[in-house]
């Protein structure tokens, strides 16, 4: 690509936070004004988000001394599932679980907040897993995207290889004929998005009668997509003797009568807040002035050798589109992910940028619940998200598992 010019360097907000164990350099360029470039009308959706109010509230301090009293191989786990984690290269248990691990085992109810990239998937997967070792367990867990529904599902067939265990993921977007084939075979974990797991529920191709683990990963959002009454049916036809599991990064206290429905007599661990980012990602803002082409500023950003991965949010499906055309005339290897695409275009749009032949994935919020990839450089809101957690869940795409990354978010000039 060619050289940019000095008025499409991007300028980079002074207030930045950096990860505790970070290093990168905010870009600090200021882009020169056009004053003959009309100003472009807000969008009729805006966010009503302050961006500084956003920052203050994700960066306000939250100190974790957290050190594992314990390895692996000295928890309760059994055997077979110490061997697997080993293989894997896991030694030390995260935070949540560590702290989840005895009362899970035990039978309790647990609501677990932590930080997206804390280890929640595991947290629950592995006293699954021993249950099942031990005996005939079944368990069901929903979550409110496709994608997050394809990795929890991923996860558990790589945590039981060689245990005869059989999982089945159920979701929308894909062909109903092959979810009836394979509802008729046996499944000891069951993973479903809510709508697909009803319709078939009523078709009568699948029971709940020997679930007895309910987990709800990412329940805030969950409950707050319209999948209540879907849940509430789920809910009523399951078996009321069962252990019940809420996990998520955030929490919302207007869901506390919910959650008391949902769980009986329920362990409690907030490992984080539930209000804050991770620690390792540095955030920032990026100011356009008057007479500044965001698609320009962002094409300049990815040209940038240091935007190795780079997830770029937008509000809607017509703006994701619109993104990765721009992106994709420039020379960028980019992609998009929405609700409009079917469920085949987004695996395939995401396994893409999971193995590296894509710099850029572009995504609205549905994204934000479900990937799960390694050494996410960046995540660019290109738009303001509407809400404070789904900032949060955005920018916990990158600076997972301890490493570090970096969160843009464009700010426009304010139309007087």
């Amino acid at each position: 690509m060619s050289q940019p010019t000095e008025a499409q360097h991007f300028y980079m907000h002074t207030r930045t936070r950096k990860p505790q164990n970070g290093n990168s350099r905010p870009a600090n360029n200021r882009a020169r004004p056009n004053a003959n470039r009309a100003r472009k009308p807000k969008p009729k959706n805006q966010s009503k988000l302050n961006p500084k109010d956003l920052l203050n509230q994700a960066q306000a301090k939250e100190v974790s001394n957290f050190e594992p009293s314990i390895t692996y191989e000295e928890s309760a786990l059994h055997p077979k599932i110490k061997s697997l984690l080993k293989a894997k290269g896991y030694t030390y248990p995260t935070e949540i679980q560590e702290k989840s691990l005895d009362a899970l085992l035990a039978g309790r109810d647990l609501l677990g907040i932590a930080k997206t990239g804390s280890g929640k998937t595991a947290a629950f997967l592995l006293p699954i897993l021993q249950k099942q070792i031990q005996g005939k367990h079944q368990a069901l867990v929903l979550a409110p995207t496709r994608e997050l529904a394809l990795q929890i599902e991923e996860e558990y067939r790589s945590l039981n290889k060689g245990l005869k265990l059989y999982s089945s993921v159920f979701i929308g977007g894909t062909n109903m004929n092959a979810d009836l084939r394979k509802a008729s075979m046996p499944s000891d974990l069951i993973v479903a998005t809510p709508g697909r797991l009803l319709d078939l529920y009523q078709r009568r191709a699948i029971s709940f009668k020997n679930v007895d683990v309910l987990v709800i990963d990412e329940f805030d959002r969950l409950l707050d997509m319209g999948f209540e009454k879907d849940l509430n049916k789920i809910l009523d036809a399951l078996p009321h003797r069962r252990q019940n599991l809420l996990f998520s990064a955030t929490l919302d206290k207007g869901q506390e009568r919910r959650i008391a429905e949902i769980l009986d007599n329920p362990v409690r661990l907030q490992i984080s807040s539930g209000e804050l980012t991770n620690d390792h990602v540095q955030q920032e803002l990026v100011y356009l002035e008057p007479g500044d082409v965001k698609i320009d500023v962002l094409k300049n950003m990815l040209d940038k050798p240091e935007f190795e991965r780079v997830i770029i949010f937008a509000e809607t499906k017509r703006w994701v589109s619109k993104v990765n055309r721009k992106l994709r005339q420039a020379g960028i290897r980019s992609d998009e992910i929405h609700g409009d695409k079917s469920q085949n275009y987004r695996q395939k749009a995401l396994k893409s940028f999971k193995t590296g032949k894509l710099q850029a994935l572009i995504a609205t919020d549905v994204a934000a619940r479900g990937i799960d990839v390694d050494d996410v450089s960046h995540v660019i809101n290109y738009q303001i998200p509407k809400t404070m957690d789904s900032y949060i869940h955005r920018v916990g795409r990158t600076g997972r598992a301890g490493k570090t990354g970096i969160a843009y978010t464009f700010v426009e000039p304010k139309i007087n």
